[in-house]
């Protein structure tokens, strides 16, 4: 009984994992535009075709942000784990976070919701 009830066990474990693994390994729709999100607040709403770099300073920490040939990345931050950075260059889904700072770069594909909307 023992043996079953572990076998079972470690076969639903590894349908879960193979789940997630199809999930996160699913290609994401590029987006088009992106939101700043500092601390629950929207800052800006940027288009990814235009090339730019901001930097966001809030009371908990500052990050550059860059926007380049459709990609967006977080290049400098002072958080202590840099895992915003780590992420590297990205056009969609999901989002870029920097915890200790409360940011959030969160993609927008405003091309499938027009087609909701229609």
């Amino acid at each position: 009984m023992k043996t079953r009830y572990w076998i079972g066990l470690f076969g639903i474990l590894l349908l879960i994992c193979a789940a997630l693994s199809l999930w996160l390994l699913w290609p994401q729709p590029e987006a088009d535009q992106i939101q700043i999100i500092c601390d629950g607040e929207v800052l800006h709403t940027l288009s990814l075709s235009e090339d730019q770099e901001l930097t966001i300073t809030s009371a908990y920490g500052t990050n550059t942000v860059t926007i380049q040939d459709g990609k967006v990345a977080v290049t400098t931050a002072d958080c202590p784990d840099h895992i915003c950075q780590d992420r590297g260059w990205c056009t969609a889904a999901p989002d870029i976070v920097c915890l200790p700072n409360r940011l959030q770069i969160h993609f927008l594909d405003t091309q499938a919701q027009d087609a909701i909307v229609q």
